[in-house]
């Protein structure tokens, strides 16, 4: 499937007689081969200084900016994805001492996913199953019994207050998909993505598990599919891909996140 990517950012800066600000922009569609990147442009603002650095597990790209002029942000892209696909229910789990390096860290608690706090529960829960058949019996759960609601949360909210609240959106979703998961041994993280189907439209946060030797994306909220997502980054929770870090006092006027199927001529 190809899909068509439209984003906006619009940020004015609160103090700019204080001068220029810098920030941490990763908004761009991946280049990895589960997708292609067909096109792709950025608009910026006029800057003072621009970098691309290596993004977390070397997917993506973050982008440093310095500029005192307001953020105004404009990236196009036209995406195939390529990716894969399976059935995470018919997957094992790999074992963990057999587990590659660079999985590990995914098997920890992080910031916003508390794993260590839901071992008893998962066990009396889903202690019957093991690997992908636990994987997708968690995931059924949480779209049976959260509800979705824009506004429930905020950017502290993690994935034990989620869990109590029994509410809120994509990204909590995620957080406490991976810290179930990661409560069963099975590395689980965070992936920011733009997802076709999502409503309403916005930067979209999916789990990806380790199972059978690979990553495989889960999205416990229904609204896209593997197949119909442009990833952009990963990492242990949202912190790690947070799509605009700034490093000065910013303030949001607007943002815009349009996603469409591509039909090819």
């Amino acid at each position: 499937m190809q899909l068509s990517i439209v984003t906006t950012l619009d940020y004015a800066l609160r103090q700019p007689d204080r001068g220029p600000v810098d920030v941490l922009l990763q908004i761009e569609a991946a280049m990895i081969p589960e997708q292609h990147v067909l096109q792709a442009r950025i608009d910026l603002p006029p800057l003072d200084h621009f970098a691309r650095v290596s993004a977390q597990a070397d997917i993506g790209e973050r982008i440093w900016l310095r500029t005192a002029a307001p953020l105004q942000i404009r990236y196009e892209a036209q995406v195939s994805v390529e990716r894969m696909l399976a059935d995470v229910a018919t997957l094992p789990a790999v074992p963990t001492h057999l587990l590659p390096g660079e999985t590990v860290d995914y098997l920890m608690p992080s910031r916003y996913v508390t794993s260590d706090t839901f071992h008893d529960f998962v066990e009396q829960e889903f202690g019957h199953l093991s690997g992908g058949p636990r994987v997708a019996a968690i995931r059924d759960r949480l779209a049976n019994t959260l509800t979705y609601e824009p506004g429930s949360s905020d950017a502290f909210t993690t994935a034990a207050d989620t869990f109590q609240s029994g509410r809120g959106v994509c990204r909590d979703y995620a957080h406490l998909m991976i810290a179930l998961v990661r409560a069963s041994a099975i590395p689980a993280r965070f992936a920011s993505v733009y997802g076709l189907g999502v409503e309403p439209q916005d930067f979209h946060a999916v789990a990806e598990v380790f199972l059978d030797g690979a990553w495989h994306m889960v999205d416990a909220t229904g609204m896209s599919s593997p197949d119909r997502i442009a990833k952009i980054g990963v990492g242990r929770d949202a912190a790690d891909v947070s799509f605009l870090s700034s490093f000065g006092d910013v303030e949001m006027q607007s943002q815009s996140v349009e996603v469409s199927e591509l039909v090819p001529a």
